[in-house]
């Protein structure tokens, strides 16, 4: 039944068939708006929101799992007696575990970046609001500056960002960098715990100078472990997230210790450190050390020809991100001393040369108070220090030619003749010890800015310099002394290798890296004169069944060659010619005629066969001044094919990386010798037993090896290479000198290293004088190095081994003619001979009517 009256029906029919809506109270109008415009307000959010949200996390990077993080890292080379040698790396980086972080380091962090760290969830809404907020205005050119505002965890996304992103990208100044961060952040809080975040983030924070990570800014800034750091240093690595240029201790110290100073305020106000702690912290001295470059300060070549091969093997990008551990050959002690025997040979060597001027003139007086000027200030208050080099201003000369006065900085001192008469005018042509300067006045002048060392008075002379006891006397007491010095334009390159580990143990490739990277001991193809000739005479031992004893004829001859027309008339060194010679002799004495006839007898085609088996790596000429050395070797080539006659004719690779490790500690590659004293024993045991299936080749018999170096042997003992014998161990090897001695060399080894000099111009401008030979510029490079290398290591005879004894026979041989030397025939004209079983001679040398000879099987000693 209806309620409704008959009455209200036709009034609601009529205002309907009218068409007019009933008047309402008009708050119930604007609440019926309100409900509608909020319903629909909050949809387009939403969807709006959603919409935001997928455009700007699409794309975005996996979070990281804490136990795959494997962000880039530093790749080190280490000696092989565990010495840094060199570190390349993207970002310098080293990833600590979070329990090997000091506590107080993690709280120096939150206290001065996020001290809501453990109660927010991931961004600051207030902060980033604001950031947004000045962000927008700056584009918009209503003043302020794009901000920051990000927590710890947001910071952490970035590097995420930057990681997969690149740096560009996840670092740009806008909106949508800053969204994709947050919401990367979100999603880093909900996957992640809160240690697991800072672990990351205290992996990968940008702390300047290179430094990624805490452990990469306590090794940069303090030389330290990250455990190892003081709260005040802590504090200070912890106040340079936000600007680690401004806040730079080496470029900015003050600035630093300020921003330190806050840290440790926030710090104290947390409750996280004392009153007193405080105050302790922020009055340590701010004290930092210089970035160790230790690829440039320790052995840059070998270094840098390790990289190489990395780079080769493994690609740049394994090398400058995967933290490869690479262990080389190299040893550090012989290294250093390979370094300092070059270093001091080339300062002798450059010398003898003469003297190539000042390097600079001052010609005014102004010119010359303004380098004080400028010196005196750089220098400060800096001390002297005994042997060290010094650019110096001469101020003024003795009127006899006695001495000059010179000024380093603020220090002023005497320069005495007897510190410089080895400065004459460069003369290839001149006899050295017949030049030395008689007054500093045909030298140098007033206004010369020259390079001295300060020295002692003992210390005025050098090996260059003949000691003039009246010179010395005249020098007045109690002044400061230095000697004259040039920077050598000589280059030198040393190879040294274990032939039995098959290490290369230390390689210097110049003068100095900084100024040239160039490595000669790899790149640098030379002539090798005469420590060629071995080569030669070992393919007349193995191929020809020639012998020490083999009688060649040192007489004139002359070469044509059909193609050029051009006759080729080679001499001896000595200018003279001696008839019948043994081939030892030759060897010995470095003869020129003997070896071209040799060269001729094995013939040019299988000579250049027989060195590239050998090991070279160079073609030969094809014509017979290739048996002086007429054709380029590299240094370490010459060095293999010396370790190969080291090993009696046994031809092996020679190693400069020892092993190499992936950042997991996984062995990627190994050549450990089962010996070596520094290689773990696992490493031993395994490499060793490898090496079991890596015999080698047999490039000549073992007898011809063992002839060979016997010979090599008479070199040093009574040939060319007799400087070698201050070593005070048996060694054997070979000078080398070319035509005008553009190149000087002396290859030479004992029965545990063979190591390889060579001294030259880099572009020959010019010879070096005429009297300087591989025996007089590149031996004493040798020697210097090979005495402390071989200090504390015994050295025997060459000997040969048991199993090989009894296919030897060592006779004594007449040196004119090749036969079994007469009984009681003395030594000069006798030699001792090494001869395969069933080639040596039968005939005897008569003498007075005696014939008679001795064949002994001597015992090893």
């Amino acid at each position: 039944m209806s309620t409704n009256s008959p009455k209200s029906n036709r009034s609601e029919s009529k205002l309907v068939l009218d068409g007019v809506p009933p008047k309402r109270v008009w708050w119930v109008r604007l609440l019926k708006f309100a409900a509608w415009a909020t319903l629909t307000g909050a949809t387009a959010a939403g969807v709006t929101g959603f919409a935001l949200y997928y455009h700007f996390s699409d794309g975005l990077p996996d979070i990281p799992q804490v136990h795959r993080y494997w962000p880039p890292i530093t790749s080190e080379v280490f000696t092989d007696d565990a010495v840094l040698a060199g570190e390349f790396y993207h970002h310098r980086r080293k990833v600590v575990p979070y329990e090997h972080i000091p506590k107080r380091f993690v709280q120096a962090f939150i206290a001065s970046e996020d001290s809501s760290f453990f109660d927010h969830h991931g961004v600051d809404v207030l902060g980033t609001a604001r950031a947004a907020f000045k962000t927008i205005s700056k584009k918009l050119g209503l003043g302020g500056s794009t901000q920051g505002g990000s927590t710890l965890t947001q910071q952490t996304a970035k590097a995420v960002l930057i990681e997969a992103e690149g740096y560009a990208s996840a670092t740009a100044k806008n909106l949508t960098r800053k969204a994709r961060e947050a919401i990367l952040a979100r999603r880093l809080e909900a996957a992640l715990t809160k240690e697991e975040i800072l672990y990351l983030y205290l992996n990968n924070v940008f702390l300047g100078h290179h430094s990624y990570g805490v452990q990469s800014a306590a090794e940069n800034y303090y030389r330290k472990d990250v455990r190892d750091l003081t709260l005040g240093e802590m504090t200070l690595i912890a106040g340079l997230p936000q600007a680690p240029s401004r806040y730079s201790p080496f470029l900015r110290p003050e600035a630093a210790k300020k921003r330190r100073s806050y840290v440790l305020r926030r710090m104290l106000d947390e409750g996280m450190i004392s009153e007193a702690e405080r105050k302790q912290a922020d009055e340590e001295p701010v004290r930092v050390y210089p970035v160790e470059d230790v690829f440039h300060e320790f052995a840059p070549y070998f270094t840098e020809q390790v990289r190489r091969n990395m780079v080769d093997r493994y690609t740049n990008k394994a090398l400058l991100n995967e933290g490869l551990k690479i262990f080389a050959t190299m040893d550090s002690e012989r290294q250093r001393a390979a370094q300092e025997s070059v270093l001091e040979g080339l300062l002798a060597i450059d010398k003898r040369q003469g003297y190539r001027g000042p390097v600079l003139q001052l010609a005014t007086e102004q010119e010359r108070r303004a380098f004080l000027d400028k010196a005196i200030k750089v220098m400060g208050d800096e001390k002297l220090v005994e042997n060290k080099f010094y650019v110096a201003l001469v101020t003024s000369i003795e009127p006899d030619g006695s001495g000059a006065q010179v000024q380093v900085g603020p220090h002023k001192g005497l320069l005495p003749l007897l510190g410089m008469r080895w400065a004459r005018k460069v003369n290839p042509e001149g006899y050295y010890p017949g030049a030395q300067l008689t007054s500093v006045k045909k030298a140098v002048a007033v206004g010369d800015v020259i390079v001295v060392r300060h020295v002692v008075q003992k210390d005025l002379t050098d090996d260059n310099v003949q000691f003039d006891r009246k010179l010395n006397k005249e020098i007045p007491e109690g002044v400061t002394l230095f000697r004259l010095e040039q920077e050598p334009e000589l280059q030198s390159a040393l190879v040294s290798i274990d032939p039995h580990r098959q290490y290369l143990t230390a390689m210097v490739g110049g003068y100095d890296f900084d100024a040239n990277e160039f490595n000669r001991a790899f790149q640098a193809c030379r002539q090798p004169g005469s420590s060629f000739k071995p080569l030669v005479y070992s393919a007349a031992l193995e191929q020809l069944g020639w012998t020490g004893a083999t009688i060649i004829v040192d007489s004139p001859i002359v070469e044509h060659d059909p193609e050029s027309g051009v006759a080729w008339k080679p001499d001896n060194y000595s200018d003279e010619f001696l008839g019948d010679v043994l081939l030892r002799t030759a060897l010995v004495n470095s003869m020129n005629i003997p070896a071209v006839k040799t060269f001729g007898a094995v013939g040019v085609k299988p000579m250049a066969e027989w060195s590239t088996r050998l090991g070279l790596t160079t073609p030969m000429n094809m014509d017979f001044s290739a048996a002086l050395g007429s054709s380029c070797v590299y240094p370490y080539d010459l060095a293999n094919v010396y370790a190969t006659f080291n090993r009696y004719g046994r031809k092996k690779p020679t190693y400069f990386v020892r092993k190499v490790e992936d950042r997991f500690g996984r062995t990627l590659e190994d050549h450990t010798s089962y010996d070596d004293p520094w290689a773990p024993l696992r490493d031993r045991v395994a490499a060793g037993y490898a090496r079991l299936f890596e015999p080698g080749e047999q490039v000549m018999s073992p007898e011809t090896g063992f002839i060979l170096t016997s010979m090599l042997r008479g070199v040093v003992q009574e040939g060319t290479g007799g400087p070698a014998q201050r070593l005070g161990k048996p060694a054997a090897g070979k000078t080398g000198t070319t035509n005008d001695s553009f190149d000087t060399w002396f290859a030479g080894y004992t029965r545990d290293l063979v190591t390889v000099t060579w001294v030259g111009y880099d572009k020959n401008e010019h010879p070096l004088s005429r009297y300087e030979t591989g025996g007089r510029a590149s031996l004493p490079i040798w020697l210097n190095y090979m005495k402390p290398a071989l200090a504390a290591r015994p050295q025997s005879e060459f000997w040969p081994p048991e199993w090989l004894r009894e296919n030897l026979r060592l006779l004594r041989i007449d040196k004119k003619t090749g036969k079994l030397a007469a009984a009681g025939a003395r030594d000069k004209d006798a030699v001792n001979i090494w001869f395969k079983k069933g080639t040596q001679p039968e005939d005897a040398a008569p003498e007075k009517g005696a014939v008679g000879a001795q064949d002994f099987m001597m015992s090893a000693p």
